[in-house]
């Protein structure tokens, strides 16, 4: 028992250092691409985004490099399952989510080919390098694609959206000082990587003590534990009423997630692919990437009970795995 105990204690520990160390290298490299006259759109569409991922790579790449590929893998499955079910839904059930940025709803379409490639590719039980390489190459088309959005369609009231929501991110919003956000840089790196370490220890610790599959860690403690960030982002911007930045949050880390993080990963090592994460996991992902569509195109908003049904359909996937 004591054992199962002090395994629990690892994981929290490793969600609490990488949700720190997340958070220290999003605020960093925010206040560089500042610095660097970036804009506030740019940063806002791309860097935001791919920052609250960082947590979901460094597990991930340290439980591929290890050989571990369900923890790998489930992470980012379960990780994008929760983003949409979890995350949206409550951010909806604090105020509806009004979807006016056409950039949200460009980023959808992506979001779901992306999700349905990996469905697709991972059929044979294997994300070969090639496989991996394909979607960072997509990924680094997506973002350039992205920048043109943000420096060319955005309207100023998206704007000004964007701009309240990167400003509190800013290490010193009225200052100049690099070496104090590259500090912030490798403390957030430094942060992830020994978060990831005491995360990836403890969840297979558990998994081993209390009887449950790496799998279904990797799926649950694993990926909400390193949705922490995403999470904490799109409440935030919800109360603030920001609905926006919190759609785009979740579907721009989800994007990235899949191709950028698995692509990484797969190109590093070849990642084996369970069994039943592609006869079911993935096809959960997928719907529920399916779904967000039409409570998006409704009246183009998602409703608190819109994201009550997000919440129970979480609710049930997560009975349904662990029953």
């Amino acid at each position: 028992m004591l054992s199962v105990l002090w395994a629990s204690v690892l994981v929290v520990v490793g969600i609490g250092v990488l949700t720190a160390g997340g958070e220290a290298l999003v605020r960093g490299a925010v206040s560089l691409a500042k610095l660097l006259r970036v804009s506030t759109a740019v940063v806002g569409l791309t860097l935001v985004a791919m920052g609250t991922s960082m947590p979901e790579l460094a597990v991930s790449l340290l439980a591929g490099l290890e050989g571990r590929a369900d923890i790998a893998v489930g992470n980012v499955v379960g990780s994008n399952i929760f983003n949409i079910a979890v995350i949206v839904g409550l951010s909806a059930l604090i105020v509806p989510l009004m979807v006016h940025m056409t950039a949200v709803r460009l980023e959808w379409p992506f979001m779901f080919v992306t999700s349905f490639l990996f469905l697709l590719l991972a059929r044979d039980g294997v994300i070969d390098r090639l496989e991996g390489a394909f979607f960072l190459i997509g990924l680094v088309g997506f973002t350039a694609w992205m920048i043109r959005v943000a420096r060319t369609e955005i309207q100023p009231a998206d704007a000004a959206e964007l701009e309240a929501a990167v400003t509190p991110l800013l290490v010193h919003p009225s200052g100049r000082r690099v070496l104090l956000d590259v500090g912030f840089v490798v403390l957030g790196l430094v942060l992830l990587v020994a978060g990831a370490r005491v995360l990836v220890h403890g969840a297979v610790t558990l998994a081993d003590l209390a009887g449950f599959s790496e799998r279904s860690i990797g799926l649950t403690i694993v990926a909400a534990g390193t949705s922490m960030p995403e999470l904490a982002t799109s409440l935030v911007a919800a109360r603030r009423k920001q609905p926006d930045i919190a759609l785009a949050n979740v579907i721009g880390s989800n994007i990235f997630n899949i191709a950028g993080i698995l692509g990484l990963v797969s190109v590093i090592t070849p990642q084996a692919v369970h069994p039943q994460i592609v006869a079911s996991d993935t096809w959960w992902m997928v719907g529920a990437a399916l779904l967000l569509w039409p409570f998006m195109r409704t009246g183009m908003r998602i409703s608190r009970r819109e994201g009550l049904v997000l919440l129970t359909g979480y609710a049930v996937y997560l009975w349904l795995l662990l029953r």
